[in-house]
């Protein structure tokens, strides 16, 4: 069975989570879109490396979360949120992907 690239899965959630809550309206569905491609990858996580790095790449997740949003008062939303995608997507391939 493929390996799900978790560096796409956590890149999507975030993009996708801010996605769905602006052009929807309802940021309940965003957090939604986030925490099941959080889940997803995590799940990876789990499966492929070790409860230390599965509890780093799921902090450094709900990091890239939250410091998008004072970086977007900053820069803007979208370049926040792909500020925020990118970096976490390199994490996670560094630590999982490779």
């Amino acid at each position: 069975m493929a390996q799900i690239p978790t560096s796409l899965v956590t890149a999507g959630g975030l993009v996708g989570g801010y996605a769905a809550a602006r052009w929807t309206g309802l940021r309940p569905l965003g957090g939604v879109v986030l925490a099941a491609a959080g889940t997803v990858a995590a799940r990876e996580w789990h499966r492929r490396t070790s409860p230390t790095t599965t509890a780093a790449l799921t902090t450094a997740y709900l990091a890239a979360f939250a410091g998008s949003h004072p970086l977007a008062k900053k820069i803007g939303p979208w370049p926040a949120v792909f500020t925020a995608a990118g970096t976490m997507a390199l994490a996670a391939y560094a630590a999982a992907d490779r």
